[in-house]
């Protein structure tokens, strides 16, 4: 008698779909609310702005409603913490009020895994995990050690238990999670995946960096790799585009995917997110490695990808009847932040004494962070909110509302967003339509509104 594998056995524990993922299982009519980054530095729902209001309806009116928690919430007067020497750019904190502000949004599912997770140090991370659990909002990608920080979160729904996997791409070095090893304790982290990049330029350029790698004192004889070349700690390799090029960390990919297949054992449907400003606020296109990896997490058993971290609109797919937003860019950048750090006024040559925390942050958005541009580019106040439906467990339809954060409106109002008016709303959606496309995505504009529909499955 033929006894099945292992393998085997395990698989027919769970519900497969035709395209060999593990199958979605929400009741009709599931909603997801998907936007992307959350810099906001004050509650907004009691404030005066009826545009803002039009959209928090939008937020309430779904299952699961997530977004990137990109800023720490406690009270600076009596923190016991103190801002790092190393911070993901900016000092990004919050009162306390803005927990219950959220939840009154429709948040219920956010992200923490990101380069701001850490701005205020593990104290900072620890009280604004302990807000949102106050204000039942799961959110996932920070823990005490790596196993924490990189499993499963769950929401409860009518239609469905979520599970939520962060994890970051961009993060500042001693932010990394990791397990306990031998006599040596885990430590307290976000949930990374590390990235090797590479400099790719043509082969010409290549032979003479080579030459200067030669000429060094500390260059090793006899060595030489006709692919790739390590100058001053960067690898360069020869293609025909010039550009950046990033291999995952198998490791990291392993526990990520491992992640992703059990919260959807355990749960309904799954969302993987990743926070990652690579190759850089610069470019509208993702990085090279994203595409395939996001489709091994929908393979794993993801039911929808969701990228931030560029800060501004990057194109959609959609793979295996799963959603793929490769950057949902800004929801709220209200970043009225106070107070900013004394390294801050540092890196913008600006004196505590005699400048005010405001005129810091102005610079800094003016000046953008490190060598990427800052935020006093229009584009960067350009986004959408998604709304994704799912029927007979299948997407079958993504409605796509574009949103404008007030560039144009003076520092102390701008970030909020609104509907965009109709002229501005058409200039954002045939924008997402044109880095959509090479993916084969099909983006129907109709009374402002973008709409990408599904036929029904014959599966």
């Amino acid at each position: 008698m033929n006894r099945p594998s292992e393998e085997n056995s395990v698989r027919q524990e769970f519900a497969y779909d035709a395209a060999g993922s593990i199958a979605t299982n929400v009741a009709d009519g599931f909603t997801m609310v998907a936007v992307g980054d959350l810099i906001v530095t004050r509650p907004l729902t009691k404030g005066q702005d009826q545009g803002f209001g039009v959209l928090v309806k939008i937020l309430r009116n779904a299952d699961v409603t997530f977004g990137n928690m990109e800023t720490n919430i406690f009270d600076v007067r009596t923190f016991k913490g103190s801002p790092q020497a190393e911070y993901g750019g900016a000092y990004h904190v919050s009162l306390p009020e803005l927990g219950p502000d959220l939840k009154a949004m429709g948040f219920n599912l956010v992200s923490y895994a990101n380069n701001h997770a850490f701005d205020w140090g593990l104290e900072g991370m620890r009280e604004t995990s302990r807000v949102l659990d106050e204000n039942g909002i799961v959110h996932a990608g920070v823990g005490e050690n790596l196993a924490q920080a990189g499993a499963p979160r769950f929401l409860e729904t009518t239609r469905g238990r979520v599970a939520l996997v962060s994890f970051a791409t961009s993060f500042t070095p001693m932010s990394r999670a990791c397990d306990p090893a031998g006599g040596a304790p885990g430590r307290p982290g976000l949930n990374s995946l590390r990235l090797k990049r590479s400099t790719v330029i043509p082969a010409e350029m290549l032979k003479g960096l080579r030459r200067v790698r030669s000429a060094l004192p500390d260059s090793i004889p006899n060595r030489d790799d006709l692919d790739a070349v390590v100058l001053a700690g960067v690898t360069y390799r020869s293609g025909a585009k010039a550009g950046y090029s990033y291999q995952p960390d198998p490791r990291d990919v392993r526990a990520i995917l491992r992640n992703v297949r059990q919260g959807k054992q355990f749960g309904d449907f799954c969302i993987a997110t990743n926070h990652g400003h690579e190759p850089g606020n610069w470019s509208q296109e993702p990085p090279d490695y994203e595409q395939s990896f996001a489709h091994r997490l929908i393979d794993a058993g993801a039911d929808a990808y969701i990228g931030h971290g560029p800060h501004r609109l990057r194109g959609i797919e959609i793979y295996k009847r799963r959603p793929i937003f490769y950057s949902l860019g800004n929801f709220i950048m209200d970043d009225l932040r106070t107070p900013v750090g004394a390294d801050m006024f540092d890196a913008y040559g600006r004196d505590p004494r005699s400048h005010t925390d405001a005129e810091v942050t102005v610079s800094e958005m003016s000046e953008g962070y490190r060598t990427d541009p800052g935020f006093s580019d229009p584009v960067f106040y350009d986004s959408i909110v998604t709304v994704s439906r799912f029927e007979k467990n299948q997407l079958t339809e993504i409605r796509l509302y574009p949103i404008d954060l007030g560039h144009s409106k003076r520092f102390a109002n701008r970030g909020v967003p609104r509907l965009a008016p109709a002229p501005q709303a058409n200039v954002i959606l045939e924008r997402l339509k044109a880095m959509s496309k090479p993916f084969g995505t099909h983006i129907a504009i109709e009374d402002d509104t973008g709409i990408i529909e599904l036929p029904p499955s014959s599966s």
